[in-house]
């Protein structure tokens, strides 16, 4: 059996399927920087806090907030993990499909579960971000 490398009309298709899978993975990519973004805001906002002196009685009541942004930061990083693996299994799925296309082998159920799984971590990940933006604004009442 001689090998068959794909014609253009097959390697077109796998192209025209993966568009969706693209655009999801720029769209991970997109959403993996606003979460580390945030996550720098809360690092930087606990390292401010920690630096303030215990002498520092005027400012020393703001450190009451370190709990909560280690909370956040906890939720950040799992949403970030979440992102990660949405964003890997989404370039499994288009690696997956120019594999089997380019050995003529069916793809088509492999790229669906490989679909779900990623917008089931996706999902995942939005859910953390809103939970982290719950913790954020619950407590904010104390900075009137």
């Amino acid at each position: 059996m001689a090998f068959e490398s794909p014609s253009i009309t097959q390697l077109s298709q796998v192209i025209a399927q993966a568009t969706a899978p693209s655009f999801l993975l720029g769209a991970v990519a997109a959403f993996i920087s606003v979460l580390i973004a945030r996550m720098n805001r809360i690092i930087d906002r606990s390292q401010a806090l920690n630096a303030i002196s215990d002498d520092d009685v005027s400012r020393a009541s703001l450190k009451a907030d370190i709990p909560r942004l280690k909370r956040r930061a906890r939720v950040l990083n799992r949403a970030i993990l979440y992102a990660t693996v949405s964003g890997i299994a989404t370039s499994l799925l288009v690696i997956m499909a120019f594999v089997c296309a380019f050995f003529n082998l069916q793809h088509e159920y492999g790229v669906a579960v490989l679909f779900v799984v990623a917008l089931g971590f996706f999902t995942m990940a939005l859910i953390a971000l809103a939970r982290e933006g719950r913790i954020a604004l619950s407590e904010m009442d104390h900075y009137k």
